[in-house]
């Protein structure tokens, strides 16, 4: 079985990642990329669909881990009763390679250890060929790739598994590297372990010197910013949504989706998170992404993209992997990206225009780009989507989606008035006008007091809390505060804020989930906006404390079994994460600054 989903750790190096959990196993690593097919998919299945693991013989007494400061180095500490050995992960930045780096490093007394290699590609479906070449290399090749393990410690295939097992004194070091090629290539050459480990963690700490801000939650926020970081495609500038497919919102249940895309939702969020950090040249890269994405007739944009732009993320079950902890079924690829949501207009739009205002100018076909999506929203306004959770029980007149909508045509206006650019200006108005009117009858349910998730239900939503984060109502205004309060009472539990009840019939999927995590956050925004500090900062402290160990962030979070759960790491948790200690420590705090007021 594997390991609790807080008990993994990330490295990684923007095109793909791994996650390693604290007994030193990779059970989950797709190469070459986030999207690619998982040569350890152990994560989804058993042992048997591949993992690689070193650590000590016997099971550790002692096991601590940490990220060297300012990196995605991860050591892992083991202690037993013969002594402490320290071990090393990371994946290399060079282009050109795909290389996961380990090393093993005796700290005190003598410890036993054994590697376990079992590669097999295609989601853990295809056992490679194995052969040992001139150099003594091992090398594993099945179908369009190929894997070479170059090993400090004598290896032997035994099963089609590589073993090796040795010792490692105060002051020793045993290295391993993997690298990946296309099978119809020469064997890759392997890098030198422990000099690439040194110039890995100096790149690290080089870019993390972008981040100059002090706080009581500087350290959090730029963990997270590494976390993006790590999720960043440095060649296309797609930041994927999570490192993995099908970590289930709740064990054992249906809620398996693939998250290795790019969402055109989380843009105008990123972007705040990177451009108040200090990383200009990622958010150029991310606004560059989106821009080339979405080129073409504005009907045809999508919720979300490959890691370089493909629109096909045809979704297909992988029956022959068991699921974690048999959570059934494990998807590739995403049926959501054909769904219609019109929030993602409104996503697109503040993008282009907050970029601006925070200091990216205009590039090339933006505008037009813009504009062409402005008038196509106010010809689309009005009709049903599947909304900002992607639900798959049929459109609704959802009421975040109106507001979204009204977003699009309101950055398109004030983009006109104040930053010169030229547009329909009362073709706008008339419609910005006619959406917000239609939101305040329609979506607003008077004996509750609060609006609703779709115009005429009794149904509460937490992205309504982002109402006065886009500008659309005051913070203060009776609605929006009958929203929070309606919010506060039914859906927050333990604490957290629940997105939705997943038991209504407009999900359209069985089964529970646990409490999203961005939609807390959203919270504490909400209650700066408010000028109720004292409460968003009680609410911050409690995510905070939701990390794991090396501080990342799933999507969701089970309070009743205390763990998280969903794709993992999260990178909308962690731009939450960000913007919301920019709301509460910041001079220019993201939620007012976004909305205008």
């Amino acid at each position: 079985m594997a390991s609790r989903i807080e008990d993994y750790a990330l490295i990684g190096n923007g095109v793909t990642g791994a996650l390693v959990d604290r007994n030193g196993s990779i059970d989950w690593l797709c190469l070459p990329r986030f999207d690619s097919g998982a040569c350890f998919a152990a994560l989804l299945g058993t042992p048997a669909n591949g993992f690689w693991r070193i650590g000590p013989s016997h099971p550790a007494t002692r096991v601590k881990r940490r990220y060297r400061p300012g990196t995605l180095v991860l050591e892992t500490e083991f202690g037993t009763p013969e002594g402490r050995a320290l071990l090393l992960d990371c994946m290399r930045f060079d282009c050109g390679s795909t290389d996961v780096l380990r090393l093993v490093r005796g700290l005190e007394g003598t410890v036993q250890f054994r590697g376990e290699m079992c590669v097999r590609f295609d989601y853990g479906s295809a056992q490679p060929w194995i052969t040992r070449l001139e150099d003594g290399r091992f090398h594993c090749i099945a179908g369009a790739a190929q894997v070479v393990l170059a090993s400090g410690a004598e290896v032997v295939e035994k099963n089609g598994v590589l073993i090796s097992d040795f010792s490692v004194k105060a002051g020793e070091e045993v290295e391993f590297s993997l690298t990946w090629g296309e099978s119809y290539q020469p064997p890759p050459e392997s890098p030198a372990v422990n000099p690439g480990i040194e110039r890995v963690s100096q790149q690290w700490v080089e870019w993390s010197k972008g981040y100059r801000q002090d706080g009581p939650y500087a350290e959090a926020v730029l963990r997270s910013l590494i976390t993006l970081k790590a999720l960043a495609n440095p060649r296309s500038g797609g930041i994927v949504a999570a490192a993995t497919t099908s970590l289930p919102e709740e064990i054992g249940g249906p809620r398996n989706w693939d998250y290795r895309y790019c969402w055109l939702r989380d843009a105008t969020f990123t972007l705040y998170a990177l451009m108040q950090s200090g990383f200009k040249d990622e958010a150029k890269q991310w606004r560059a992404w989106l821009l080339r994405a979405v080129a073409g007739a504005p009907g045809q944009m999508q919720i979300m993209y490959g890691v370089t732009g493909e629109r096909l993320l045809t979704e297909i079950e992988i029956d022959w992997l068991s699921g974690y902890e048999a959570s059934k079924p494990v998807r590739v690829g995403n049926a959501a990206s054909g769904q219609l949501q019109l929030d993602v207009y409104g996503e697109v739009l503040d993008l282009l225009y907050q970029a601006h205002r925070t200091g990216l100018e205009w590039i090339g076909p933006a505008w037009t780009l813009a504009a062409a999506l402005a008038n196509h929203i106010v010809k689309i306004w009005n009709q049903p989507d599947d909304g900002i959770w992607e639900v798959r029980g049929g459109r609704r007149q959802f009421t975040h989606s109106k507001v979204m909508a009204w977003v699009a045509i309101d950055r398109a206006i004030r983009s006109t008035k104040e930053l010169g650019q030229e547009g329909p200006l009362e073709d706008w108005r008339t419609a910005r006008e006619a959406i917000h009117s239609e939101v305040i009858s329609q979506g607003f349910n008077s004996k509750l007091g609060s609006f609703v998730q779709y115009f005429g239900s009794d149904k509460l939503d937490a992205s309504l809390l982002l109402m006065p984060q886009v500008g659309f109502l005051p913070a203060t205004d009776p609605a929006v505060v009958g929203t929070v309060s309606a919010i506060e009472k039914n859906l927050m539990r333990d604490g957290l804020v629940r997105r939705y009840d997943p038991q209504g019939s407009v999900d359209g999927v069985k089964g529970s989930e646990g409490f999203f995590l961005p939609c807390s956050f959203w919270l504490a925004d909400i209650y700066t906006l408010q000028n109720r500090q004292l409460e968003a900062g009680e609410m911050f402290e409690r995510l905070l404390a939701l990390r794991n160990d090396v501080g990342l962030l799933s999507e969701e979070y089970n309070t009743q079994d205390r763990r998280q759960v969903g794709n993992f790491p999260q990178a909308f948790s962690h731009v939450a994460l960000i913007n919301t200690a920019k709301n509460l420590s910041g001079v220019e705090k993201p939620a007012v600054h976004r909305s205008g007021r």
